[in-house]
């Protein structure tokens, strides 16, 4: 389904060797050591990571356990935006034509959908795709729930269309509203035969018919693309864009961390986890490198997808090792990107119909069920950092402070031990896989204000809020009843794994020393009394 492209003589390669062996060097120390000082400051803590999340199709949306498990992710990881697949498919009832082709448009679905996305506090990131049945020139469709993947018969009508559903949104929610919206033209077009079915040509114009549709109903609307898999067409849409008068304002595009590429959504080709460093977060790295090399070079960067697999069949979605990879990724990317869209927080998602097993390599943060799977726990972590970044040389944590001058500081180890080409994920992430120790990690702190703080440390790792293992452990049943997902929400539940009342005096120094093992992720925090 979606796929990576490698970089090994990038530009964003080579800078990043220096980082990367430094890297590698501290994690083969028996003792790591992180120094951070609490009056040197780095500046504000950039929060693109909780900017986007994906879900897989927007009538999966108007489902109330999906309602429910979104408005729980927002408030434990506070995502800004949600990116769906499907806004505009037939299960959504938005476009047909009477007798004599005229279009009839209806938003009920939609404005159901996102008054509830906005009375929690998320803004849509609106996917302009499938196409619309009535609209469409074929009849070829992807997914269980068969989204038409062909060009419109009559790109005027489309227009038509879109310049409608965009000043709908205008009048239902304001100018002020939709300003702060994206809408992207399409998903993946690059993967032909896939999810379209015409040319770069036909992608091109349907971006132009789109963009001039929703600029017309205001200007400072934000529209982009491609949507590419693998980070592809980005220099091309810019060049297409410039060449022809068309306005763009973000470039997004998806990146996926393993080594195969191809429309996978049953899991059946088998993938393998790259083992090149810089997967995903390359590609990420080349892009921006794309977009400041044009003549568009302050043009936004969404990956509006990215994961360690791009099918939702892998069961490294389900492993504890998902959460580091997910750190991982996402300090490597560090400025690259204005967001980054973990595809998908929910395993309430059916590209390939719906899941017949609780744990069967979703890509969701949480099960169906509502199990937090160890990647909930790293976009949790991350936001209960503070607003103020602290300097820090250590490559694999962040530090940080916030107003009332508590202190946050997220380590992890991330240890790639996929055995090579040679095994499938399939079957290497379904094991138990227990962590050999990484040695120790010390912590010292200097300058902190004196006083009492109430030091919490949390942790996910292998048998440490790791779900999956906890699953493994009741041999894999193909259904849990009630009793079975209340014991494994309950011993994963995401407690701190120690809480003590620390004294620090006028010295201001702090130390505290951990046991690290592979892919354990610690978030510690001292909160002042």
């Amino acid at each position: 389904m979606r796929f990576s492209r490698l970089y090994f003589f990038s530009l964003a390669f080579l800078l990043a060797l220096p980082v990367f062996a430094k890297k590698n060097k501290e994690t083969n120390l028996k003792e790591r050591v992180i120094s951070v000082d609490f009056n040197s400051e780095k500046g504000a803590l950039n929060t693109m990571f909780k900017e986007c999340i994906g879900a897989g199709r927007a009538n999966e949306g108007l489902r109330a356990d999906w309602q429910q498990q979104l408005a729980y992710t927002k408030k434990m990881c506070d995502f800004k935006y949600i990116r769906m697949h499907g806004l505009l498919s037939d299960d959504m009832a938005v476009y047909t034509e009477d007798s004599k082709g005229n279009p009839q448009y209806s938003y009920m679905y939609i404005d159901a959908l996102y008054d509830y996305l906005l009375s929690i506090g998320i803004k849509p990131f609106v996917e302009l795709g499938f196409m619309p049945q009535a609209l469409a020139s074929g009849q070829q469709t992807i997914f269980w729930w068969k989204g038409n993947v062909t060009p419109p018969k009559d790109y005027q009508k489309w227009e038509d269309f879109i310049r409608n559903l965009t000043q709908h949104f205008t009048e239902r929610y304001g100018v002020e509203e939709v300003k702060t919206w994206y809408f992207e033209v399409w998903n993946e077009p690059n993967l032909s035969p896939g999810f379209w079915t015409g040319t770069q040509a036909d992608y091109f114009k349907l971006y132009q018919y789109t963009a001039k549709a929703v600029k017309s109903v205001n200007p400072d609307y934000k529209v982009g693309g491609p949507g590419t898999a693998g980070a592809a067409w980005e220099s091309e849409t810019i060049d297409f864009c410039i060449k022809n008068n068309t306005p763009i304002d973000f470039i997004s595009t998806h990146s996926y961390g393993v080594k195969q590429g191809f429309l996978d959504e049953y899991g059946n080709g088998g993938t393998v986890l790259s083992k090149d460093p810089m997967s995903v977060s390359g590609d990420v790295l080349q892009s921006r490198n794309e977009i400041s090399s044009s003549e568009k070079p302050n043009l936004e960067l969404h990956y509006t997808e990215w994961s360690s697999s791009y099918t939702p069949a892998d069961p490294i979605h389900d492993s504890y090792h998902e959460a580091a990879y997910i750190l991982e990724k996402i300090k490597q990317v560090g400025t690259a990107a204005n967001s980054m869209s973990y595809w998908v927080f929910t395993d309430i998602f059916e590209e390939p119909g719906p899941r017949f097993k609780p744990f069967h390599g979703g890509f969701g943060l949480m099960t169906i069920q509502g199990i937090k799977k160890a990647a909930f726990y790293a976009y949790n972590y991350m936001n209960k950092l503070g607003d103020t970044e602290l300097v820090n040389n250590d490559t694999r944590s962040w530090a940080s402070k916030d107003d009332g001058g508590d202190i946050q500081l997220l380590l992890w180890d991330f240890t790639n031990t996929h055995p090579g080409d040679s095994t499938h994920n399939q079957k290497y992430y379904i094991q138990d896989l227990p962590a050999k120790s990484k040695g120790k990690v010390k912590v010292n702190l200097t300058n902190v204000p004196a006083g009492q703080y109430r030091m919490e440390i949390y942790k996910v790792g292998y048998r440490v809020n790791d779900a999956y293992t906890s699953y493994i452990d009741m041999g894999r049943p193909n259904q849990l009843n009630k009793q079975q997902v209340e014991e494994l929400k309950s011993q994963n539940d995401g407690s701190p794994v120690l809480t003590e009342l620390v004294d620090i005096d006028s010295n201001g120094e702090f130390t505290k020393e951990l046991d690290i093992r592979e892919n354990d992720v610690f978030m510690l925090n001292l909160v002042k009394k």
